[in-house]
Formats: C-alpha cells, sequence, structure tokens
C-alpha cells in the first residue's frame, strides 16, 4: 500500500472537513483535493465510512495532543480540578474551532462501525479525564463522573455552535458554563 497517498487522502479529507464541514466530504471531492482519480480513494479505503474513521481519528488525535499538552504545561502543582478545567476548556475549544472534525468524530454511525478502530482513537483523552475525575473525586466512580461531564460538554460546544446558549444565558464566552458544569460534577470549588 502506498502509505504516501493514503496519508495524502486523509490529509485532503482533513483540510475538507476542516474548511468546509462534514457535509463536503464526497469520496469525489476528496480525490480531486489529493490530486487522484475519483476511484483511487477506494484501493485503500474500501468503504466510505473507512476513510471518513480514519480522517476522525486524526482529531482525536489531534485533541488528544492538544489535551496533554495543556496539562502539562499547568505544571505538575496543578490540582486536579484545575487540570480538569484546563483539559475542558481544550476541548471547548477544539469543538467550537473545529465544528466539522467534531461533527465528525462523534457521528453514530462511524463509532457504531468501529471502523479503523475509532471508538478506542476516543479512549486517550476520556481516560485522562478519568483519571483526573478520579483524583478530584475519589468518593465517586471516576469512570461515571466523567461520562457525565463528557456529554455536557459535548452539549455546551453543540449549544454554544448553535448559538442557543448565549442567547438563554446571556453568557458572551463558555467559560462560565464550564465553571457550572464543573461545579455540577465535581462539587462546589474549596476556596
Amino acid at each position: 500500500m502506498n502509505d504516501s497517498l493514503r496519508t495524502r487522502l486523509i490529509d485532503a479529507g482533513v483540510d475538507l472537513v476542516t474548511s468546509e464541514g462534514v457535509h463536503a466530504l464526497s469520496l469525489r471531492e476528496i480525490a480531486r483535493r489529493a490530486g487522484v482519480s475519483h476511484g483511487a480513494p477506494r484501493r485503500y479505503f474500501p468503504t466510505h465510512l473507512e476513510l471518513l474513521s480514519a480522517i476522525a481519528r486524526r482529531g482525536f488525535a489531534e485533541l488528544a495532543a492538544r489535551g496533554s499538552a495543556a496539562i502539562e504545561e499547568s505544571g505538575p502543582a496543578a490540582a486536579p480540578r484545575e487540570r480538569i478545567a484546563t483539559l475542558g476548556r481544550v476541548y471547548l475549544d477544539f469543538a467550537l474551532t473545529n465544528r466539522g472534525m467534531h461533527e465528525l468524530m462523534f457521528r453514530h454511525d462511524l463509532l457504531e462501525s468501529n471502523t479503523l478502530g475509532l471508538r478506542e482513537a476516543s479512549l486517550p483523552v476520556f481516560g485522562l479525564l478519568v483519571e483526573l475525575v478520579g483524583q478530584a473525586r475519589p468518593d465517586a466512580d471516576a469512570r461515571l463522573v466523567a461520562g457525565a461531564l463528557l456529554a455536557n460538554l459535548y452539549g455546551i460546544a453543540q449549544l454554544w455552535a448553535w448559538g442557543s446558549l448565549q442567547l438563554t444565558t446571556g453568557a458572551d464566552d463558555f467559560a462560565p458554563l464550564l465553571h457550572t458544569a464543573l461545579e455540577a460534577h465535581l462539587g462546589p470549588e474549596e476556596r
């Protein structure tokens, strides 16, 4: 398999979803942008879902890298709650600045098919969140609290992107909503 052409197809898909959104991800357009015939992607990705999954895996890898880097930047002295807040900000920023990729990453048909191990690609970010929640809330089932927090963050991202939360809350950025979500799932911040 020609790995450089495979990578070029994924790169073209990432660029396309970033610039135009999920609706633009046709095999023909990805092939055109990669500079190959419209049939070429089928040699490397037998189904459209496989190519979309490869593109979504890139999104999960980028989100994990950004999250890890931000946590590392916060330093070893940062409290678990502060690290969770950092990870939450990274997630919301990623979701809102990469709306097409975020939508693709959580498409139910891709996750259900688990093509190319897409579900497993989502685990590093969730694993980091579970670890931090376990440190912040040793009294609770960290996986359940982390799952509820992730669902809350996903909802904030979607509703913020649609403009609903700005209208209903009057907030001009998502920071107060993130703070409120952390309080709901982790308890009040100790002062």
